[in-house]
């Protein structure tokens, strides 16, 4: 789950303004219609192997939020409508149990209150489905690279085309090209991370210590600004110490 903590800088921009642009510009089907059946099980695929990759708090509270999402969640208005009191006996625990946890969900920013409880009505949450697969990003690879294509990739035109695989090959370490040299220094400290993030990169400019960089589709473009820039900034800082801050874009 995702946590603002302390101010840091994120590729020129704080965690606030991250996931800011994260929450406006990122698009993530609804589920609904002819290809929602797929998509729920993929979210709810996500939750699940993120919940296992972590201790037993972290899988207990995510086990928690699937219990919710499975037996009360309305997908088409995107609307968990449900007192506390019920929660609790969907979880075996108190109602102080649930006000901490429910707290918890909403601090990480997958839960948000839609309509608050008032007298003779129930509060009304929503799910930010949006920031819930930001943070299970990181276990896509985990699943499968058909799982990962689903997520990051924008959607391509049909075609009777079957393309063959390529093999990646690395970058060249020899090259004095500022962007291939860093593409290097990612690629010796993490080949399957270079594989499955950096590699789809491109440098668009490189001026005044701003570097722009392209990514395929706009979620690429959110999730590397929030969890790689830091990486990123120290391998160009390696080449070139100028480089101060980084600017990430979804190619149109």
């Amino acid at each position: 789950m995702k946590s603002v903590g302390k101010r840091r800088k994120t590729g020129g921009e704080t965690p606030h303004e991250v996931d800011r642009a994260v929450k406006t510009s990122m698009q993530v089907a609804k589920p609904v219609g002819r290809n929602a059946p797929a998509l729920k099980y993929d979210i709810l695929s996500a939750l699940a192997v993120h919940a296992l990759s972590g201790d037993k708090h972290r899988q207990r509270s995510i086990l928690r939020i699937i219990a919710l999402i499975t037996t009360r969640y309305n997908w088409r208005n995107n609307e968990l409508s449900i007192g506390r009191e019920e929660i609790a006996r969907l979880w075996s625990v108190n109602e102080r149990t649930v006000k901490r946890e429910m707290a918890k969900f909403r601090a990480t920013g997958w839960v948000t209150v839609k309509r608050p409880a008032a007298r003779g009505r129930v509060a009304v949450y929503e799910l930010d489905l949006k920031q819930i697969m930001i943070d299970t990003a990181e276990i896509w690879p985990v699943i499968g690279t058909d799982f990962q294509a689903r997520m990051i990739e924008e959607p391509e035109a049909e075609t009777n085309i079957v393309p063959f695989k390529v093999k990646l090959t690395p970058p060249d370490a020899t090259e004095t090209d500022v962007w291939t040299q860093v593409q290097s220094i990612l690629h010796g400290r993490d080949p399957e991370l270079w594989a499955s993030w950096f590699q789809h990169l491109s440098e668009a400019d490189r001026a005044g210590g701003m570097v722009t960089l392209i990514a395929p589709s706009r979620f690429m473009a959110d999730y590397i600004a929030q969890k790689w820039s830091g990486r990123l900034l120290a391998a160009y800082s390696r080449v070139d110490p100028e480089i101060r801050n980084l600017r990430f874009e979804a190619a149109e």
